[in-house]
C-alpha cells in the first residue's frame, strides 16, 4: 500500500512539474513494483508493456480517427463556421452563453477539445470585446463548454471519456440518459450562473475588456468560411450513425470524415496534410493515456492492490460513490480524464461489474458515474488541456484558473452527486 501511494504521489508531482508521462509512468510503476516485490525487468517488459500495448490495440483507431476528424473540420473552416454562426445568433449580450454553447456543440459533435479551444478563441475574443467583458473569463467559458457536460454527461457524446466505459460495462454511448442529462443541465446552468456572477464582479471593479498583445494572431476571415448549415452535417452524421443506427464509433467517425471532405472538396489540396497531422497528433494522445494504463496494470499486479481494492469497495454507501472516488483521484493524479478513468476501470472494472450483478445496480449507472467522475479532478493546475487553454488565450493561472476550477472541476463533482443518488435508486 505504501508503494502504491508513493507511486501515485510521485506521478502527480512529476506530472504537475510538466514532465512527460511517457517516462514518468514507467518510473512510478517501477516504484510501485519494487515495493511490491516484483522483478524490475519483467515488471517493465511484461506487466507494464502488456497494459500499455493492450490499450493501444483497443483504442488507437478511435483516437486517430477522432483527431483526423477534428483536424479536417478545423482546416476546412467548418468548426469556425459553426461556432461563428452560433455566437452571432446569440449575440454579444449573451457572450458567455454563446461561447459555452459554441464549444458544447463542437465537442458533442466529436471534435477534439484541443481543436475546439483554437477554433473558439477568436470568436470568444470578438464577442467579449463587443460586450466589454474581461478576457480573464474566456478560459472559464471555453472550459465549461468543452471540458464538462459534452465530454462526460450528455448521453451519446462521441468523446473518448464517454466511450471508454463501454468496453468495461458492455454499455453504449447513451448509457444512463436520465443521470447524464440531469448532471449536464446542472453543469451548464450553474457554470453559466458562476461566470455571469464573476462578470458582474469584474465589471463593478472596473476590470473590463482589454486588447490582447497578439491581436493580429487571432483574426479570422469570416467571409471565407463555409456555409454553417453544411458544416453541421458531419457532426450530425457522427452522432446519428453512432446513437441511432448503433454503428461502431470507428464507422461513425469515418462517415464524418468522408462527409467533411465531400462538402469542402474545393479544399482537397490540404486534405492529405490535415489527415497526416491528425494521425501523427493522435499518437502522442493515445500513448500518454496508454502509459497511464500501464502504470495501473502494475498497481493491479502488486499484493497491496488487494488492500487498496478492499478500502475502495468498502466506502460507505452505494458502490457508485466508491467508483466516483477512485476515478476522480486517479484522474487528478494523472492530470488526464481518460488516463485516470482507464487506470481505475482496468483495475476495478471487473469488480464493479460483479457488484452490479450482486446489487442489481445497472452497469449503465456505473458507466455514467465513471464518465462523470473522469471530468472532475482531472482539471487540476497541471492538466495538459488547462495549460493549452491558458497558453492559447494568453492568460495565466492567476488570471483565470479560479474560473476554470469552478466550471470544470468543482461544479462537475457537485453535479455528479444527484446522478449518483438517482443511480443508487435504480433511476438511470
Amino acid at each position: 500500500m505504501f508503494g502504491i501511494i508513493l507511486g501515485l504521489v510521485l506521478l502527480m508531482f512529476l506530472a504537475y512539474r510538466g514532465y512527460s508521462i511517457l517516462w514518468v509512468a514507467p518510473v512510478c510503476a517501477l516504484v510501485v513494483g519494487l515495493t511490491g516485490g516484483l522483478e524490475p525487468l519483467a515488471l517493465y517488459k511484461d506487466t507494464y508493456m502488456t497494459g500499455l500495448a493492450g490499450y493501444v490495440k483497443s483504442w488507437f483507431p478511435v483516437f486517430m480517427l477522432g483527431a483526423i476528424f477534428g483536424h479536417l473540420m478545423d482546416y476546412t473552416g467548418a468548426a469556425k463556421s459553426i461556432a461563428h454562426w452560433l455566437t452571432k445568433t446569440l449575440g454579444p449580450k449573451r457572450a458567455i452563453v454563446g461561447v459555452v454553447v459554441g464549444c458544447g456543440v463542437l465537442t458533442y459533435g466529436g471534435i477534439s477539445l484541443f481543436v475546439v479551444v483554437f477554433a473558439m478563441y477568436p470568436l470568444a475574443l470578438e464577442l467579449f470585446r463587443e460586450a466589454n467583458i474581461t478576457r480573464k473569463l474566456i478560459p472559464g467559458a471555453i472550459a465549461l463548454g468543452s471540458f464538462t457536460f459534452t465530454m462526460t454527461a450528455i448521453p451519446g457524446t462521441p468523446q473518448i471519456q464517454n466511450i471508454i466505459p463501454t468496453n468495461y460495462y458492455g454499455t453504449t454511448a447513451t448509457a444512463a440518459p436520465i443521470m447524464g442529462s440531469l448532471a449536464a443541465i446542472l453543469m451548464f446552468v450553474l457554470g453559466v450562473a458562476w461566470l455571469q456572477y464573476r462578470e458582474r464582479k469584474f465589471t463593478a471593479a472596473g476590470d473590463v475588456f482589454t486588447e490582447p498583445k497578439n491581436k493580429e494572431a487571432v483574426e479570422v476571415d469570416y467571409a471565407s468560411l463555409p456555409n454553417p448549415l453544411l458544416s453541421f452535417l458531419p457532426l450530425i452524421t457522427v452522432i446519428v450513425t453512432m446513437n441511432v443506427f448503433k454503428w461502431d464509433i470507428v464507422v461513425a467517425l469515418l462517415c464524418g470524415i468522408v462527409l467533411s471532405m465531400v462538402i469542402s472538396f474545393n479544399k482537397y489540396q490540404g486534405f492529405t496534410k490535415s489527415i497526416s497531422n491528425g494521425a501523427v497528433g493522435s499518437i502522442t494522445a493515445i500513448l500518454n493515456t496508454a502509459a497511464a494504463v500501464g502504470f495501473g496494470t502494475v498497481v493491479k499486479a502488486v499484493p497491496g492492490f488487494a488492500t487498496l481494492t478492499g478500502i475502495l469497495l468498502n466506502v460507505p454507501g452505494t458502490p457508485l460513490i466508491s467508483e466516483a472516488i477512485a476515478v476522480n483521484l486517479l484522474a487528478g493524479a494523472t492530470g488526464s480524464a481518460s488516463g485516470g478513468m482507464s487506470i481505475a476501470l482496468e483495475a476495478l472494472g471487473e469488480k464493479y461489474m460483479a457488484i452490479a450483478a450482486e446489487t442489481g445496480i445497472s452497469p449503465a449507472a456505473f458507466h455514467r458515474v465513471a464518465s462523470l467522475a473522469s471530468g472532475g479532478l482531472d482539471t487540476l493546475p497541471h492538466n495538459g488541456a488547462v495549460l493549452t487553454l491558458l497558453a492559447v488565450t494568453g492568460m495565466t493561472h492567476k488570471d483565470s484558473y479560479i474560473d476554470i476550477c469552478m466550471t470544470s472541476l468543482i461544479l462537475p463533482i457537485v453535479s455528479s452527486i444527484p446522478a449518483i443518488l438517482l443511480g443508487s435508486l435504480g433511476i438511470y
